[in-house]
């Protein structure tokens, strides 16, 4: 997988030698004994003072993780046993989380971020027990008495920063939970770290500033409405260029049928623009009456990355934007934590949308029973439905340069269970399909290495190792069957994926699933179409008709 690349080498051979552990070699100490080492490229930027102020979070300063002191409150510890004692009697999870864990090692090796750094505080059994340990020996009488001897440890700045180091160094894929007997759930653990953390100002800039421009503007970037507004119709010019086509969006229009939401990065990132675009020559296509917020221009939540509450303020303002539009129901575009957030926690977090109306294809007549209470609905459902029903006419051959894969994201497979829907379209509008191995998709799918907002570029090195379990499925599947493209339906996972693939498997490209119907939608007074929306050239094949399906 080194392709001649020095740098490549180096880190694919690191991986290999670190992961020497996995073979049966025993390390030296235990994992209490290990060293925190911070160095550029393992550690995120921390939160910039002013960032911290916006959000009402406690002790903005300027430090970084190479500091030896790192200003922390002078109650620190204080903080930290209070909020964690008021947490394990709120949350009955959490207590269960924590008295339950036999150390079985089921979860150890299905870690990417293990399998990347051969560091044992990465196998999910020993990041939970970077708190466990606390709870045993701040909590429980045998902790406070036995102390090591039953788990136990003492709260200590050293374990605040090893904290830092490792629940930033989990990208809450939940994969660990999959294989877990007892069904600990270690991503919640390290959402309640990071909750932790954030009560002594310990956190990272890339999810917290994305948080304030959310709150702010209405999407990640700090994008003004109508800086928002021109970007789409900016796509829009693209669309009528590449196809003929001129398709036709609204925004902030009260009274549409219909309310769509995706991901910034389908706006402003490459390759998620394509997605953008085939989302709208599909609403063109079916005649599909949607509007686009531009105060609500964001479907991703990275206040799940940060606090219960923040997660639930910003998933209120896609609500209360389809409440103050007056439409009937809400599409989402192909995004990961937005589908976990309104999925998983929704109910109980916001409350039922009860304002809404249960989702009804306008096109099919399909009734969308699974989003009667969350009244949103994942366009792949959407699409999929369509594809059943014979509502599109397209033709697959314009896909016929793709030789394409597909990667679960994380939270749309494990968090939702869609995992049919991506692959009925994919089968009807590319001809080469092909799956990765069994154990690495599905709710088995490797996570991205860069999710949770763990995206940024300081923390590159980390990032390609925890993307590297990812890499080497594309790579067999590449080798075996010629692949050029992964397919995927999350924005975070088009762009972090992307520099995964350039940097371990550079021939395949990254794409969003509506990328590709985009490329086979036969439009109404489309011109002879002889490139893809990537402005690519289609392989030679005879024009025909299409088809209907």
């Amino acid at each position: 997988m080194a392709d001649g690349n020095p740098k490549k080498a180096d880190l694919a051979k690191s991986i290999e030698t670190e992961s020497l552990f996995l073979g049966g070699i025993k390390p030296d100490k235990e994992w209490t004994e290990l060293p925190v080492e911070f160095k550029p490229g393992n550690f995120n930027y921390p939160t910039k003072p002013d960032i911290i102020e916006k959000l009402g979070f406690p002790n903005p300063r300027k430090w970084t993780p190479l500091d030896e002191d790192w200003k922390l409150p002078e109650n620190w510890k204080e903080i930290i046993l209070q909020a964690l004692k008021d947490r394990l009697e709120k949350n009955r999870a959490l207590k269960l989380f924590m008295d339950t864990c036999v150390r079985c090692g089921a979860c150890a090796d299905k870690c990417h971020f293990f399998l990347g750094s051969g560091d044992p505080k990465n196998m999910p059994v020993i990041r939970a027990e970077l708190l466990r340990s606390v709870y045993r020996g701040e909590f429980t009488r045998a902790g406070k008495i036995l102390g090591k001897m039953v788990g136990g440890r003492k709260l200590t700045k050293e374990v605040i920063k090893e904290w830092f180091m490792y629940f930033y160094q989990c990208t809450e894929c939940r994969r660990c939970s999959v294989f877990c007997p007892y069904g600990i759930d270690t991503a919640e653990i390290t959402m309640l770290g990071r909750e932790l953390l954030h009560l002594l100002g310990v956190n990272i800039n890339w999810i917290l500033e994305p948080v304030v421009n959310c709150d702010r503007t209405g999407n990640h970037l700090g994008i003004e409405p109508h800086t928002f507004k021109q970007v789409v119709e900016s796509l829009v010019d693209d669309v009528k260029e590449i196809t003929g086509v001129k398709v036709n969006p609204t925004f902030n229009r009260k009274g549409a049928e219909i309310l769509f939401i995706t991901p910034s990065g389908d706006v402003f990132a490459d390759p998620g623009i394509y997605t953008m675009m085939g989302y709208m020559l599909l609403f063109e296509h079916i005649g599909l009456d949607y509007t686009i917020s531009t105060y609500s221009s964001e479907g991703g939540n990275f206040g799940s990355f940060t606090t219960p509450e923040m997660m639930k303020k910003l998933n209120a303002k896609m609500y209360m934007e389809a409440e103050r539009l007056g439409v009937k129901w809400i599409l989402g575009g192909e995004c990961g934590h937005m589908w976990r957030v309104v999925h998983q926690y929704m109910n109980t977090m916001n409350g039922p949308a009860d304002f809404l109306e249960v989702p009804v294809s306008p096109i099919t007549g399909t009734p969308f029973s699974n989003a009667k209470s969350t009244k949103m609905v994942h366009i792949a459902e959407f699409t999929a439905d369509l594809l059943k029903n014979e509502k599109l006419k397209f033709d697959a051959r314009r896909n016929n340069h793709i030789r394409t894969t597909f990667h679960d994201s994380c939270n749309p497979a494990r968090a939702m269970g869609l995992l049919e829907e991506p692959r009925y379209i994919l089968k009807r509008v590319v001809n080469n399909f092909h799956e990765m191995p069994e154990n690495t998709i599905r709710e088995k799918t490797f996570c991205c290495g860069s999710g949770s907002g763990l995206n940024t570029g300081e923390y590159m090195e980390t990032r390609m190792r925890g993307g590297f379990a990812r890499a080497n499925a594309v790579q067999h599947v590449h080798d075996k069957h010629d692949v050029n493209t992964l397919t995927t339906i999350c924005a975070i996972d088009r762009v972090t994926l992307k520099a995964a693939m350039d940097y371990w498997v550079p021939d395949v490209q990254v794409a969003g699933l509506h990328e590709l119907v985009g490329n086979a939608l036969i439009m109404e007074g489309e011109s002879e179409r002889t490139e893809d929306l990537r402005e690519d050239e289609l392989e030679d094949f005879e024009q025909g008709e299409g088809k209907d399906e």
